[in-house]
């Protein structure tokens, strides 16, 4: 089982997952492996708003992003386990 477990989170490592902020300012997107692909920072919010609401709007898209892509593994892991919640998977 721990072999197929490793095997699921290897072919899922590289899929995206996106979440915005502050009414879709601001985007993030990261892979099930957890690796930040993309950050967007709309430039007329940056502009209205200062640098840092911009940065706090990116850590709520990021932590946001982070979240789904966690349930989404854990998700697919449960497939692997015949639902069987084993700590530490993701």
């Amino acid at each position: 089982m721990q072999r197929k477990i490793d095997q699921t989170k290897e072919q899922l490592k590289d899929k995206e997952v996106a979440a915005s902020a502050v009414g879709d300012k601001v985007k993030a997107t990261v892979t099930y492996g957890r690796k930040v692909v993309r950050l967007e920072i709309d430039p007329e919010f940056l502009a209205s708003e200062g640098l840092e609401m911009a940065l706090d709007g990116a850590c709520a898209a990021l932590n946001a992003a982070m979240e789904q892509a966690d349930k989404a593994m854990e998700a697919e892991l449960e497939k692997v386990t015949g639902g069987v919640k084993l700590p530490g998977l993701v």
